[in-house]
């Protein structure tokens, strides 16, 4: 019980850094942690950042719908939860997701534009693009699909006309990510409205991205 309520604080903590940070506003935005290989806690609909609680949370079975298996029945999960739910079936590796409506990534989602190697972080989210996913209606199965689809090979992708979503081995690593995102997307907005940025080449990329195979991690 001690690492759920743990993994719960983690989700509201979470949820208020992403408001301070201003990649959420209202009650926008959801996230989620996986608890084990089979369950995950996900954010409740609906609840604005300052009012919630770990008590809140709500614990999903991947090997279920949610309307069978949520521990608190005083909560409904998040509306988005099945993307959260084909993000940990289709990569096991994942251990955090989390969603924003962050303004620049938005703006370039409702564009229906990915990010390209403009700039070398771009691979900070695993590959030499951040793509964008195609519209679909929130919360649905459609969106959850085009959501995997776009995060293949990588740990972020946007969504069209909706907003971001990042991945991590964490929750802290997750909302990093988004911050990192939401830094590119708005430089990303900068460079088009000026001109046309130049793109770097494939072989520029995979030097990079091998390169961040050991980005920030202790040699010793």
């Amino acid at each position: 019980m001690a690492a759920y309520h743990d993994h719960a604080l983690s989700l509201v903590e979470c949820m208020k850094s992403l408001t301070e940070l201003g990649l959420n506003t209202g009650r926008a935005g959801n996230a989620s942690v996986r608890i084990g290989d089979d369950q995950y806690l996900i954010t409740p609909s609906g609840v604005h950042p300052r009012d919630l609680r770990a008590t809140q949370m709500v614990t999903l079975d991947l090997n279920q719908a949610p309307h069978l298996s949520p521990n608190n029945l005083t909560e409904n999960p998040s509306s988005e939860w099945r993307m959260h739910h084909d993000i940990y079936l289709a990569y096991s590796e994942v251990r955090a997701v989390i969603h924003t409506h962050s303004s620049a990534a938005t703006a370039l989602a409702c564009l229906g534009e990915r990010i390209p190697a403009f700039h070398y972080m771009v691979a900070v989210a695993g590959g030499d693009s951040i793509e964008c996913a195609p519209y679909a209606t929130f919360g649905s199965e459609a969106l959850s699909q085009n959501a995997v689809k776009a995060l293949h090979g990588r740990s972020a992708c946007l969504l069209a006309n909706h907003g971001l979503i990042t991945t991590g081995q964490t929750v802290l690593e997750a909302v990093d990510l988004a911050q990192e995102v939401e830094q590119l997307s708005f430089q990303y907005l900068m460079c088009l409205s000026s001109g046309k940025p130049t793109i770097l080449n494939t072989e520029q990329m995979s030097l990079v991205i091998e390169k961040f195979k050991n980005y920030g991690k202790r040699t010793g």
